[in-house]
């Protein structure tokens, strides 16, 4: 329980040597008889972790009386599926662990660094609240994912908060020798960062002749149910983004604004847009999209283009759904007994199939943008295969989480998720955090939670492609490979 007091929002990041390091030596010390009861050490390690920072996922059963029945079940279930995975860290450690101090250290740093990978990928992937994540406010720290990105900054964070234990179990030069590696290679890593910060502040700015302005919004949840009034939604928007009939705008709206709205009612709605908006103003805006083939009608959860008449230029379908939120598992059985998406009075959207740059091209505007909706931030090294984009876009609706801990964990992953790239992130969310973020992670502008307002980006700096962007999750297979080659080598060492 106590590492989660290292995550955002506390980041009490020293605690993670306390933890570690006492979970390694139970570990070590524990006898290999009951293999059993090394699964659920781990087990019970994860679920105290998982229950004390994700509770807020129960939260978004509130809002909707037929799932209120589910809220224990979120509160316990989530956390012990997750758990599993730190069940398989300790169980796979006492499978092959060596009398080897040295080597035991690196097979426990790979095992769980590799299990952390396959929780981000199996049944969709749920890589949120990483070990790595612990470091969200050393910014100076996170520039080298740039080239290992998240997944290896996490193998490595583990083998950093673990190392101290080899120390306390056998006091020689070799494990202090491994210690002091670890502080050189942090060092080097500030070294890096320092160099990496400077190549970003002497790069050459350029200014766009418009302006990207990223709505934060604080409008309640209300408007999901059936009688919201869209008129009144729309109006407060109006009102938040201060248009300016002399300024080129590109307007970047929080998520499924319009709930009960799809994109071909919009329409209805597009004496709002001319009145107050020209033709040289577009919108980003989330909301419900629809497709229709053989009768069937097919809902997404898109990011969509439009001008100031509401002439659709382009879309994004959300390619990553979030269980129950936006889908229904097994929805023709469970539609039965009354349950439905969250945020879809509908039926569940169905998934996009590609994640497409989309490019303004018109007014002499020039911005080519990769699309992410909300929850798709949490990933890494699974956002792009074409790094020829300007911005990373990602609109959000943070409402789900109510007062929790749950918007400003969201947001550290966006402050990763523009370090890996090496791109400018902005993020518009309604009862979230609106944030600019430059490609070292520092937030230049925001709108606070709780708050409305808007901010704009008038500018860019760019930076070669990063590491990690051309190679992505080849570098931590590369990793995988390096600890293989120190677990033999150290297990040769006779008097290791």
């Amino acid at each position: 329980m106590a590492t989660s007091l290292s995550l955002p929002p506390f980041n009490y990041l020293m605690i993670n040597f306390l933890t570690f390091v006492s979970f390694f030596l139970f570990l070590m010390k524990k006898s290999n008889k009951d293999k059993k009861l090394f699964f659920i050490y781990g087990w019970l390690f994860g679920f105290g972790y998982f229950s004390t920072n994700l509770y807020w996922i129960s939260i978004s059963l509130t809002f909707d009386q037929n799932f209120k029945f589910l809220i224990p079940l979120t509160v316990l279930l989530i956390p012990a599926f997750l758990a599993l995975f730190y069940g398989l860290v300790s169980y796979l450690f006492l499978i092959f662990k060596t009398k080897k101090i040295i080597s035991s250290f690196f097979l426990f740093s790979l095992i769980f660094g590799v299990l952390e990978f396959f929780r981000g990928s199996v049944l969709t992937g749920f890589p949120w609240n990483l070990i790595a994540y612990s470091f969200s406010e050393q910014l100076e720290f996170l520039s080298i994912t740039s080239i290992i990105g998240t997944y290896g900054l996490n193998l490595f964070c583990i083998s950093l908060f673990t190392c101290p234990a080899i120390l306390i179990l056998r006091n020689t030069k070799i494990n202090l020798g491994i210690n002091i590696l670890f502080i050189f290679f942090v060092l080097l890593i500030y070294i890096y960062s320092a160099a990496y910060k400077e190549k970003f502040e002497t790069a050459i700015e350029k200014s766009y002749d418009f302006k990207v302005r990223v709505i934060g919004s604080n409008i309640g949840l209300d408007r999901f149910n059936a009688y919201s009034d869209p008129v009144s939604i729309i109006e407060d928007l109006i009102k938040i983004s201060n248009s300016n009939f002399n300024d080129k705008i590109i307007f970047v709206l929080p998520e499924v604004f319009l709930p009960n709205i799809s994109s071909k009612e919009l329409i209805e709605y597009k004496s709002l847009f001319e009145e107050n908006f020209n033709e040289n103003h577009f919108f980003i805006i989330g909301m419900n999209n629809q497709s229709e083939n053989n009768g069937y009608t097919t809902h997404f959860n898109s990011l969509l283009l439009y001008n100031n008449e509401l002439i659709l230029l382009d879309f994004y379908n959300k390619i990553n759904l979030v269980p129950f939120g936006e889908f229904l598992p097994f929805e023709n059985i469970l539609k039965k007994i009354g349950l439905r998406s969250l945020t879809n009075n509908y039926q569940s959207y169905s998934s996009g199939k590609t994640r497409k740059i989309i490019e303004i091209n018109k007014q002499n505007i020039s911005l080519k943008i990769l699309p992410l909706i909300c929850y798709e931030i949490i990933y890494s090294g699974k956002l792009f295969e074409d790094g020829n984009f300007d911005l990373i876009v990602n609109i959000s609706e943070d409402g789900w989480f109510g007062q929790s801990i749950g918007p400003k964990q969201h947001l550290a992953h966006s402050i990763f998720r523009a370090i890996e790239s090496g791109k400018y992130l902005v993020r518009s969310a309604n009862n979230g955090i609106a944030v600019i973020i430059n490609p070292l992670g520092i937030i230049e502008k925001s709108v606070n939670f709780g708050q409305s307002g808007y901010i704009d980006l008038e500018s860019n700096k760019k930076i070669q492609p990063t590491i990690f962007s051309k190679y992505g999750n080849k570098i931590f297979g590369l990793l995988i490979l390096l600890y293989i080659f120190l677990i033999f080598s150290f297990n040769r060492i006779k008097n290791e």
